[in-house]
């Protein structure tokens, strides 16, 4: 028995000798698969065809099964499927309109599917007919515009947008999806808008809207003139853009809490009871099994909102009620075995409840920076596979994008804006494992550093991940650049970043010979020194007191060895001839300050200690030396250290987001698919309705 008839809907068998009978609707598929117009004979065919419930399996594999003599024989009764399909959107009865939506799926993926080496126009020529694709498309559009729209079935909607998503996603790279430039043109992009804009629809269908929206955007973007970043770019409307925030802050929050209770799973019984006993061997496994699978695709939809829309920037400080998904009323439906961690979206009651919530003036506000800066706590943790190192990647890029937004900078900033952020932290030898809850309300920038340096004290490993580490680096830098020029002094706990940093220049020392074979970690070690040397040259103008600055003195004095291995290792570097010679030179040039401190202030030290026969120093009495000799050290003025190289997407990152839009798709394809949703359930619906 071949395939396509494996997955015929079987009505009975009235013996063993007799086939069994198909159901009428595929009957009527095989039709159209045949030479003939179906309709010749009966010229109520299609009328019939859209009151059948949809063979979804039988008409896709059809489709698929098709040689390319046989596409040409039967491309007119396809054409004219397609074109009564989009005829039925308009019709009154709405069972005739969830089948058509259904067949335009089938269609969709399983000519996509057959033809996957095809040309984009042949794909078109074999749907709707080349010459009438753009008519075709029009009509279409607008159906689906008009539906989703309109005060019609949530049923129906949500179908349009299931049916878009497959549209869009049904091939692996969207900028190679021909059919999607009549999306282009004909834009659907206020629908959406506003579906965002109201509360109710918001509920529903605000989390494949916002999904829909992200990848629209990505299509051909570097290449051509994309109308829905254009629109993006330049939404003012308030409604419209608190509603794309609440659907990304559900969507994150949803995914903090199934990793909160499978965290909570995993530490209670016979498990926690071995770990106890053998300490934190199992521990890192655990975890990687919390955090297999992130949600890529509403990050791209934050990422593309923080980076076209400045207006948007609003919206990640906009506080509202922080709901404590541990002891809420509210369950959400855990998402099926087949659901990935995180790329389900929040329930709807959830979304609703949470909307609805009035503020308690004793209650912990939230705002949509929190909840990222959270999530992108939990998947920052573990870089070890490609998909997690993306998401790592993505979350420090929209960071990048809002460290250097001037409106962000100032709200980040903001002392009458203090939170308590509770980042989760990975599990470590020396720390147990868990949320600090005595971390005080501090303005969000403090939330930022300690997620920058979380990671970089976390990341000291063989796989070392370079490019995150830039990104961290660069971020510390360009807020520490906004503290110089508004003259912030900020209360922050400066010695765990200065120790975190040494730390890691500490870590490329010892493996130099394994890291140079893969990065250029010179490079690295330049951004590091100059933070030092920011703080050293303009400490005295954001540091929150004098104290901070004498203890800066105090770590690189007391760290010096440190130091002093790194010029060495870079003046051999320069002074060989090499390809790393000039990066090299340039971290000799950079620890000129540096040096001059650690020979300055060590000769005094020991001089100190002598005359005071004290065989070592307390952390008190160094500083003391340090205090009362400022003004005999002399420092040179180093250039451009509070500049930086603005983020641009084009070309440095256009490469990373092609990849990483090609995951999405091929995510949201294998999730969005029409048959999960009960075709029984829907036609008793719109039974009843009819």
């Amino acid at each position: 028995m071949s395939q396509v008839e494996k997955k015929v809907g079987l009505l009975r068998r009235s013996s063993s000798s007799k086939k069994p009978l198909k159901e009428k609707v595929v009957l009527m598929y095989d039709e159209i698969f045949a030479k003939e117009d179906p309709s010749k004979h009966n010229p109520r065919f299609w009328d019939e065809l859209f009151l059948m419930k949809v063979n979804l399996e039988y008409l896709e594999s059809k489709l698929e099964s098709v040689d390319g003599e046989e596409v040409q024989r039967i491309q007119d009764n396809i054409n004219s499927l397609f074109h009564h399909c989009v005829q039925a959107l308009g019709e009154e009865h709405q069972i005739k309109v969830v089948n058509a939506l259904q067949t335009l799926c089938a269609l969709f993926r399983g000519v996509h599917q057959k033809n996957k080496s095809s040309s984009g126009f042949d794909i078109i020529n074999m749907l709707m007919g080349f010459d009438k694709a753009e008519l075709r498309m029009k009509d279409l559009m607008e159906s689906l515009d008009s539906l989703l729209c309109g005060d019609g079935s949530e049923s129906l909607k949500s179908l349009c947008l299931k049916l878009l998503l497959c549209l869009v996603t049904v091939t692996d790279n969207i900028s190679q999806n021909t059919i999607l430039e009549y999306v282009m043109i004909n834009s659907i992009f206020e629908a959406i808008l506003q579906i965002l804009s109201d509360v109710s629809s918001r509920g529903r269908h605000g989390y494949d809207a916002v999904v829909l929206l992200a990848l629209l955007v990505n299509y051909r973007k570097y290449e051509s003139v994309n109308p829905y970043i254009v629109k993006l770019s330049i939404v003012d409307d308030e409604p419209t853009l608190d509603g794309m925030g609440m659907v990304v802050h559900h969507a994150l929050t949803e995914y903090s809490r199934q990793y909160k209770a499978k965290e909570e799973e995993n530490q209670g019984g016979f498990f926690s009871t071995l770990t106890t006993m053998v300490g934190n061997m199992f521990i890192a496994d655990a975890d990687e099994k919390l955090s297999v699978q992130t949600n890529e695709a509403i990050l791209l939809a934050l990422y593309e909102a923080v980076h076209l829309n400045r207006n948007f920037i609003t919206v990640l400080a906009q506080s509202h009620p922080e709901i404590d998904m541990g002891v809420t009323s509210i369950t959400p439906s855990p998402p099926t075995p087949t659901t990935p961690l995180g790329t389900s979206p929040p329930s709807l009651d959830a979304m609703n409840n949470q909307e609805q919530l009035t503020l308690d003036p004793n209650l912990q506000t939230s705002n949509l920076l929190i909840t990222f800066l959270k999530y992108a706590s939990i998947v920052m943790q573990d870089t070890k596979e490609e998909h997690r190192l993306n998401s790592a990647r993505l979350c420090l890029i929209i960071l990048t994008c809002i460290a250097e937004d001037q409106y962000a900078d100032s709200f980040l900033h903001d002392d009458n804006m203090n939170f308590r952020v509770n980042l989760h932290k990975m599990p470590m030898r020396h720390r147990k494992k868990g949320v600090d809850k005595n971390i005080p309300c501090r303005p969000l920038v403090c939330a930022v550093l300690d997620l920058m340096v979380e990671f970089i004290v976390t990341h000291m490993m063989k796989e070392f991940p370079m490019d995150l580490y830039m990104r961290c680096v660069q971020i510390i830098h360009k807020l520490i650049c906004y503290q110089k020029k508004c003259r912030i002094r900020l209360h922050y706990t400066w010695r765990e970043l200065w120790s975190a940093l040494i730390n890691l220049l500490k870590f490329l020392l010892s493996n130099e010979t394994t890291l140079l074979a893969k990065h250029n970690i010179f490079h690295l070690a330049l951004l590091v020194v100059n933070l030092f040397n920011m703080f050293i040259t303009y400490g005295d103008t954001f540091l929150p007191t004098s104290n901070s600055y004498d203890e800066l003195y105090y770590e690189v004095v007391r760290m010096h060895q440190v130091f002093d291995n790194l010029y060495c290792m870079v003046l051999r570097v320069s002074t060989n001839t090499g390809q790393w010679k000039e990066h090299a030179s340039k971290v000799t040039h950079s620890l000129v300050n540096v040096r001059a401190i650690i020979n300055h202030f060590n000769p005094k030290i020991e001089a100190y200690a002598a005359e005071n026969h004290i065989s070592q120093l307390s952390e008190e009495q160094v500083l003391e030396v340090v205090r009362t000799n400022y003004d005999t050290l002399t420092l040179k003025l180093q250039d451009g250290l509070d500049q930086f190289e603005r983020y641009s997407e084009q070309p440095r990152e256009a490469a990373f987001f092609k990849e990483l839009v090609r995951s999405i798709s091929l995510n949201v394809r294998r999730n969005v698919s029409l048959s999960t949703m009960s075709q029984d359930l829907l036609l008793k619906e719109f039974s009843t309705i009819s």
